[in-house]
């Protein structure tokens, strides 16, 4: 069957009873997010078996057998397919012909078409669950940021959840990493929830821009590589690397993709800081009305996708690790550093 985002919850409830997740869609971070909250929901003792599309094409049996495998440490599994799509179809069926229960099998496909046959199978499997994902906006945006937040202890007001979407430019990814920071900075918890409001995003924005983080996506985004570079080693000295930094750039970099959006629509850079309000930290307006000049929205959509693609090299088991993000950090200050 196909469900709503917003009616996941309810999927995970009935996990024991599904054999297959297609997560799909343009808002790839958004379909990694689900796969997230199915390990969650597996428990911190859960294998992840992951499987590439090729090699499952290769040997269709293998994803049943994957599926029927117990786990080597006794507790749960469930096995993660990137970058599928129909050619994956005969693994698929065989797949479908287990019973229900034991571990689930995720597929992540990109933007599949509604004749795709992967999403008429989900459309019409009891045993499968098929979520398309867009970017964020709308009402579905709040909805979506209180079903994220509710798990967290945070109470989330429909103004408070429409800008964190904005401030994250409808990046999920973006989004579920937020809550988490705000709900530290709070100490909330489902059983003693706090209210995110407009005064704590200020605060932790805040910390976050005059913090050392702030300081290395200012330098990136403003074209210094040498600033970069020296932030980088400061910040390793640190115990501060990796993902932290990529999704630092992530915000900022989504942020001024926001903004550029609007530039292109013909208005003024000035214009543009001025309706922004407390989105950007007010000691950063200066710099970031330079990076709005500097960075052509196309070069900014370049600039995420491989930041995505960054912080996909650096979680897989057999990927390069935490060198990819100081590599990509590097590479795209040096490409801001030329287009000045």
């Amino acid at each position: 069957m196909i469900v709503k985002e917003a009616a996941f919850a309810r999927a995970l409830d009935a996990l024991a009873e599904t054999r297959l997740f297609l997560f799909y869609g343009p808002e790839e971070s958004a379909s990694r997010s689900l796969v997230a909250r199915i390990a969650a929901a597996l428990g911190p003792d859960a294998e992840r078996v992951d499987l590439d599309a090729p090699g499952v094409k290769a040997d269709p049996a293998r994803l049943a057998d994957e599926a029927a495998a117990f786990s080597m440490f006794g507790g749960p599994r469930y096995i993660v397919v990137d970058r599928a799509g129909d050619e994956l179809m005969p693994a698929v069926e065989s797949l479908m012909t287990l019973a229900a229960g034991g571990n689930p099998v995720i597929l992540l496909a990109g933007d599949l078409k509604k004749s795709s046959a992967l999403v008429k199978l989900a459309t019409a499997e009891a045993r499968a669950v098929g979520i398309a994902s867009y970017p964020l906006g709308g009402q579905d945006a709040g909805r979506l940021v209180e079903s994220l937040a509710r798990p967290l202890g945070l109470l989330v007001s429909g103004d408070v959840a429409r800008r964190v979407v904005s401030d994250c430019a409808g990046n999920r990814g973006i989004v579920a990493g937020e809550l988490e920071k705000y709900a530290l900075f709070l100490d909330a918890a489902p059983d003693a929830p706090k209210t995110l409001d407009h005064a704590a995003i200020d605060a932790v924005g805040a910390e976050a821009e005059e913090g050392d983080l702030g300081r290395l996506a200012a330098s990136v985004a403003g074209g210094d590589p040498a600033g970069a570079e020296a932030e980088l080693s400061r910040l390793r000295a640190e115990g501060k690397e990796g993902i932290t930094l990529v999704r630092a750039l992530l915000r900022r970099m989504t942020m001024l993709a926001r903004l550029r959006a609007d530039v292109e629509r013909g208005k003024s850079v000035g214009a543009v800081m001025a309706s922004a309000g407390k989105a950007v930290f007010w000691k950063e307006q200066d710099a970031v009305a330079r990076e709005i000049g500097r960075w052509p929205a196309a070069s900014l959509a370049r600039a995420i996708g491989r930041l995505v693609d960054a912080e996909k090299r650096i979680m897989s088991a057999d990927g390069p690790g935490v060198i990819a993000a100081d590599a990509e950090l590097l590479a795209i200050a040096r490409q801001a550093g030329r287009a000045r």
